[in-house]
């Protein structure tokens, strides 16, 4: 059903049915109605439902699959009528992640968001054991039997969240562990590209299929940074416009190298003519599970599947800085690599840094945690020009024994060429 409040302007049922193939539906038919708001009932107006009903008869389809949201009674209600199993959009995401889920914190993340939704269906499953009558202060094994599944359920989804809470911690420490070394996350619409361009940078073989939400699991690949050096490549979960919240809250663990990520790589395919709709989209579920826009490269994808590239011009000029690129031809990779370099270049400190020349640990510091350019020697000091990133310098300038300023090439010229014994004194040696 469209309601006015539809944002997107991509045909109203065109996402629907890749999900439903992604699935392994074959669809038979579509039906879109049009209102101000829906009908509690069924959701749809009795008209289109008995629209409906003539459609399953005539496609002889076994499910009916509404791109909203039902609530259990309009479910029940809608399956009367068509005499066929009916699912909403949720349902079928769910099924798709639970048939998708590999490892075990993406089958825990889909059997939680799974309960989280059966839980108010729960409901009325057992009203054919009647409730004993003239009986005050007992009751009847109908509710007997729904209080005792609440109970199983909602056990199950404390043990769930309690056991994706530990993931979530050990994901953190297991992200901070490797804070030496600097980490670039693709994210983005589902089915944007991300993993073929993951396997194009790193000349890596992970699992590509042209499928909404072919993987949920993250994937993570070194990847040789020209005129940088090595960094940690990720592929997250793809997103996707209404993504269940259940489904949001379930996953934020998997997305925990998202969140921890030097720099993210918004990936967005500049084939699809709704591809605006989609960098939309991907921006609003980063937002929700708490991704600030900031330290963000636009990458725009499959520009070689593009029947106008006049579109990809568009969004290039609309958003300053995008890189346009194709994973699968190779074109634009290497400005891509070289926008990433340079925009994690921003995070480093060009500096001098001035200690004694037995200062060991330090020497060792700088050269595990930066890049050291030069060093110069005088006397029983010496002076190291290098790159350090920002988070680093602060145990820098806690020693009380070195001097740290920023980097200033003609200082030392200057001082090189004034008449002072001292500086007849200096040597320098190539880093």
């Amino acid at each position: 059903m469209v309601l006015p409040n539809r944002k997107s302007n991509e045909p109203p049922l065109e996402e629907l049915e890749g999900l439903a193939e992604a699935a392994g539906c074959e669809v038979v038919g579509t039906l879109v109605q049009k209102r101000e708001k829906p009908s509690a009932g069924m959701y749809m107006g009795s008209g289109k439902v008995e629209e409906l009903c003539l459609l399953v008869k005539a496609s002889d389809a076994d499910v009916v699959i509404f791109d909203n949201n039902l609530s259990p009674a309009q479910t029940r209600n809608l399956e009367k009528e068509t005499g066929v199993k009916v699912i909403d959009r949720t349902e079928l995401i769910l099924d798709i992640f639970a048939t998708r889920a590999q490892t075990r914190q993406a089958r825990l993340s889909v059997e939680l968001a799974q309960y989280e939704y059966a839980m108010p269906r729960l409901k009325r499953m057992w009203t054919h054991l009647s409730r004993q009558k003239n009986s005050v202060g007992l009751r009847g094994p109908g509710e007997t039997q729904l209080e005792e599944d609440r109970r199983l359920v909602e056990r199950r989804i404390h043990d769930l969240k309690k056991e994706l809470h530990s993931i979530e911690q050990r994901k953190r420490r297991e992200v901070a562990a490797r804070s030496d070394v600097y980490t670039v996350s693709l994210v983005g619409y589902t089915n944007t590209g991300k993993s073929t361009l993951l396997n194009a940078m790193t000349e890596s073989d992970v699992y590509v299929q042209d499928l909404l939400f072919a993987t949920l699991d993250t994937r993570t690949r070194r990847w040789h940074l020209p005129g940088w050096g090595p960094v940690l490549l990720s592929d997250t979960v793809g997103f996707i416009r209404n993504l269940p919240h259940n489904l949001v809250e379930s996953f934020k663990a998997t997305l925990e190298e998202a969140r921890q990520a030097s720099l993210l790589l918004h990936v967005a395919d500049g084939s699809n003519p709704n591809a605006a709709d989609q960098i939309s989209a991907a921006y609003a579920v980063l937002e929700e599970i708490g991704i600030q826009r900031k330290d963000m490269l636009l990458v725009i994808n499959k520009i070689d599947a593009a029947e106008n590239r006049g579109m990809i011009d568009v969004l290039l000029k609309r958003h300053p800085g995008a890189i346009a690129v194709s994973a699968k031809t190779g074109e634009g990779l290497k400005q891509l690599a070289s926008a990433v370099s340079d925009a994690l270049s921003r995070g480093f400190h060009d500096v001098d840094v001035e200690m004694g020349v037995d200062n060991g640990r330090m020497m060792a510091y700088l050269a595990a945690n930066g890049e050291i350019l030069s060093k110069r020697y005088h006397e029983n000091r010496m002076i190291i020009h290098c790159r350090i990133p920002a988070q680093h310098r602060g145990k820098i300038e806690n020693d009380k024994s070195i001097t740290i300023r920023p980097h200033e090439p003609h200082a030392i010229e200057d001082e090189e060429k004034s008449g002072d014994d001292s500086s007849q004194a200096f040597s320098s040696e190539a880093s």
